[in-house]
């Protein structure tokens, strides 16, 4: 790509996903008329949108998006509505650069550029000590999440019945499922929801972060006799084990994609003498599993099935193809 598309299409990508946010199940020529470019152009910023997202590459990482017929919705958004948290230096770097932007020719919405100038700017003024204290930048969580989280918690405390509409990164769709809460608990970091579910007839562990909507029902909960929660192991990750029905990959992970194996519930491990690694790994999705492989490069190795690496390559070739190499 040259210099002159990279000015002109990163502008867009970085509005894209917001925009997309607000407007879920826009058509596509709605939406590449919005943004004056073809339907065939927009779908490649789709689909290197696919590719983008936080360090790790793998669900809750990368942008996820749906289509349906000429329509798409963004699924989840890889954090884009978490609060930022920059240190005062970050801060700083980040204010002088924006400016920077606010001048630049080509940017696609100076108003946004400026607006996010103001919340740091606002939030560095919150800080005694702008050097050396975090800032919290208020770009937020989307209300419709928050308040979705508050209706979980108020549900659990009451011992009301939910129905929840819920993201699976390892199917990569989103369901309505109707639950009976039995406990929130902290894994890793994140909050979930131990809870009976009634379409599973078992018990399930729902990620807070990933639940778009919650409906406490008429009903109390009432988990069946014998769903009892779990006995939380010495290592918790034992909680999120994947279900045995599930595909199975063999994989070869470089040292560098070692933390692969930490992040992700294994069948098994077996470290090699060169810092490498033979893991297999279950998976709900092939296309989400395709898009992690691809998002891990050359530091991954698939041994085993070879469909799955027949699939990688193909992705990566379509990919290539689209910029023109071979």
């Amino acid at each position: 790509m040259s210099a002159e598309g990279v000015a002109e299409r990163l502008p867009r990508l970085l509005t894209l996903v917001p925009w997309l946010l607000a407007r879920p199940g826009v058509p596509v020529a709605e939406a590449a008329a919005e943004f004056g470019i073809t339907e065939a152009q927009l779908r490649r910023d789709l689909e290197l949108l696919w590719m983008c997202g936080l360090p790790g590459y793998g669900p809750g990482d990368l942008v996820d998006l749906s289509f349906e017929g000429d329509t798409v919705t963004v699924v989840y958004d890889a954090g884009l509505s978490r609060p930022l948290r920059l240190s005062g230096p970050e801060a700083a770097t980040l204010a002088v650069a924006l400016r920077a932007l606010a001048d630049a020719p080509g940017v696609a919405d100076t108003d946004a550029v400026h607006r996010a100038l103001a919340k740091i700017e606002e939030a560095s003024g919150r800080t005694d000590d702008p050097s050396s204290g975090t800032v919290a930048v208020g770009l937020g969580r989307t209300p419709g999440n928050a308040r979705a989280e508050a209706t979980v918690r108020d549900a659990v405390a009451r011992h009301r019945a939910l129905r929840l509409t819920y993201y699976s990164a390892s199917r990569d769709a989103v369901g309505r499922r109707d639950v009976d809460p039995m406990r929130l608990m902290m894994v890793d970091g994140s909050t979930y929801l131990e809870a009976w579910c009634r379409r599973a007839e078992g018990v399930r562990m729902f990620r807070l972060d990933r639940v778009d909507d919650a409906e406490i029902l008429d009903e109390p909960a009432r988990p069946p006799v014998g769903a009892a929660p779990r006995e939380v192991p010495a290592d918790a990750t034992g909680l999120l084990a994947p279900d045995a029905g599930r595909r199975l990959a063999a994989l070869r992970l470089a040292p560098e994609a070692r933390w692969v194996a930490e992040y992700y519930p294994m069948e098994d491990v077996v470290a090699d003498d060169d810092g490498s690694a033979r893991v297999r790994m279950r998976y709900g999705d092939r296309a989400w599993m395709v898009r992690l492989l691809l998002g891990l490069g050359d530091t991954v190795e698939v041994l085993w099935p070879p469909e799955l690496a027949a699939d990688r390559a193909g992705r990566a070739r379509d990919a290539l193809a689209a910029y023109g190499v071979d």
